[in-house]
C-alpha cells in the first residue's frame, strides 16, 4: 500500500498512548496526525512528533484522521467512538471494562465505520486464546480451568479483559452448555467446585505489564499455558497492525484474530 494512513491516538500522553506513538513511528503506512487527552490534562497544547498538538477537541482531531486508536476508559472511548462513527473513521480500541451494554453499544457503530474491539492486541498473547480454546476442546470438563492474571497496581479494572477473553476461549472450546459458571471470588464456606466451573482470580502491584496463565487440573496431572509481558511495546505494535489493516475497510465489526490469521 502506498498511500499513508492518518492516526488520532486517544489517551496519547498514557502509558499505553505513548507506547502507541513509538510503534507508529516504526509503520510505514501510518503517521499520527492528532492527538487526544483530557481537557485538565497538564501537557494540553504540549506539540508531539511532527508538531502535532494536543487536543481536547475530538471532533477536529477527526476531522483530519482515517483511523484512531484508542486505550482509555469505556465513558471516554464510547463518546470518542461516537464522534468517530459520525465523522467516518475507523476505530480500533483496547480499552477494557466494559459493560455488556457497553461493549454492544461501541459494537453497533460497526454499522457505519469498521471498528475492532479487543482485550489484548498481542500476537503472542492471541495465539495463547487460540492454543486455549484448543485445549479446553480436547480436555472437555474433566478437567478443572483455573485462570491467574497480574497486573501493575493502576489498572482499574479486574479481572483484566484478556482473562475474561480467556475464559470466553475456554467456554467455546468446551461448546455450548458444556461449561459452568465463570467464579471470580472465592471467601468462605463456599462448597465444592462447581462442576465445569472457570475460576478467574486477580492479583495487583507493582509495574507488570501482564501476566496470564491458564491452567487445567487433571487427575494427577496439570496443563499451563501462560504469557508473561515485560513492556507494553507488543501490544501496542498489535493495535498499530490492526490499524494499518481496518484503515479503508468496509464497515462492521472485525475481530482481531481474523486480522491476525487466528481464526
Amino acid at each position: 500500500m502506498t498511500d499513508v494512513s492518518k492516526v488520532l491516538v486517544v489517551g496519547a500522553l498514557g502509558r499505553m498512548g505513548r507506547a502507541v506513538r513509538a510503534a507508529l513511528e516504526l509503520e510505514p503506512s501510518l503517521v499520527l496526525a492528532a492527538a487526544l487527552e483530557g481537557k485538565e490534562h497538564p501537557e494540553q497544547g504540549a506539540r508531539l512528533e511532527r508538531g502535532v498538538p494536543v487536543s481536547d477537541d475530538a471532533a477536529s482531531a477527526l476531522a483530519v484522521c482515517d483511523v484512531a486508536i484508542d486505550f482509555s476508559i469505556p465513558s471516554a472511548t464510547l463518546a470518542t467512538a461516537s464522534a468517530a462513527a459520525d465523522a467516518g473513521v475507523a476505530y480500533v480500541t483496547g480499552t477494557t471494562g466494559f459493560s455488556k451494554t457497553e461493549a454492544a453499544e461501541f459494537d453497533a457503530l460497526g454499522a457505519l465505520i469498521p471498528v475492532v474491539r479487543a482485550a489484548n492486541f498481542s500476537v503472542a498473547v492471541n495465539t495463547l486464546v487460540w492454543l486455549v480454546r484448543s485445549a479446553a476442546q480436547r480436555l472437555g470438563t474433566g478437567y478443572d480451568a483455573e485462570i491467574v492474571e497480574l497486573h501493575h497496581a493502576a489498572k482499574r479494572d479486574a479481572p483484566s479483559g484478556t482473562a475474561l477473553r480467556l475464559a470466553d476461549a475456554i467456554a467455546e472450546g468446551r461448546g455450548a452448555g458444556a461449561s459452568g459458571p465463570v467464579v471470580l471470588e472465592r471467601a468462605g464456606d463456599v462448597g465444592a467446585r462447581p462442576s465445569g466451573a472457570i475460576g478467574v482470580q486477580a492479583l495487583r502491584g507493582g509495574d507488570n505489564a501482564g501476566e496470564h496463565t491458564v491452567m487445567f487440573f487433571g487427575r494427577g496431572e496439570r496443563l499451563e499455558l501462560a504469557h508473561r509481558a515485560n513492556t507494553r511495546d507488543h501490544f501496542a505494535a498489535g493495535a498499530v497492525r490492526v490499524a494499518a489493516w481496518l484503515a479503508g475497510r468496509a464497515p462492521g465489526v472485525y475481530r482481531v484474530e481474523q486480522i491476525f490469521g487466528l481464526e
